[in-house]
């Protein structure tokens, strides 16, 4: 997989390609800046962007507005240090497809540049703090108005993880077709068209 990297600290940069390449991938494109990454990125083609959110100039989320904006569809996954359930909703309002913590294990990190080439998305566990009330209620006193039962909690922390449905039903040993019966009906229960709002929502509620 060819990786495009984008970080304004040299040394976490560094790190991170020497880590990318010994994790099997190729790292076409490696620079300090969202704005270098828009110039460069035509030429250097990746399949996914790793960028940092936090950057001067032009931060990872403005940079991933950008992309969009041009109609580049290149999968990109959010770096943070920062464990913020706000970040997560921008950088996936923004149209990212990941949202990983730099204290992540290299398994989490393979996981999240996996997904995104596929198209899926990889949110981070981040605190359950209420998060902005564009998802709905940001009162975690509103969550019991959600009737959502144990296994259907079950499958929304997985969900949270980034968990396929194949995966679901692997880990809790279910039907994949039991399990994406489980999910239509999470998505009609927190009145959300998709995984990643329901997901966002969830975390608004404190569901997860």
């Amino acid at each position: 997989m060819r990786v495009a990297l984008v970080d304004d600290h040299d040394l976490v940069r560094d790190g991170l390609e020497a880590l990318l390449e010994r994790l099997g991938f190729e790292v076409v494109l490696s620079t300090r800046s969202g704005a270098e990454l828009l110039a460069r990125i035509d030429v250097a083609s990746p399949d996914v962007i790793l960028a940092d959110i936090q950057m001067p100039a032009l931060d990872g989320i403005s940079m991933v507005r950008e992309l969009r904006d041009r109609d580049n569809p290149t999968p990109v996954v959010m770096l943070t240090t920062f464990d913020e359930s706000d970040l997560l909703l921008a950088a996936v309002d923004a149209g990212a497809q990941g949202f990983l913590l730099k204290g992540a294990t290299s398994e989490e990190l393979v996981a999240a540049l996996e997904r995104a080439q596929r198209g899926e998305r990889w949110l981070s566990p981040v605190a359950t703090q209420p998060i902005h009330p564009r998802l709905g209620a940001a009162s975690s006193g509103k969550a019991g108005r959600i009737d959502l039962g144990g296994r259907e909690l079950e499958i929304l922390k997985l969900l949270a993880g980034g968990y396929s449905n194949k995966e679901i039903a692997r880990t809790l040993h279910l039907a994949e077709g039991t399990v994406k019966n489980y999910v239509s009906d999470i998505l009609g229960k927190l009145g959300t068209r998709d995984r990643t709002r329901a997901v966002l929502k969830a975390i608004t509620l404190q569901l997860v």
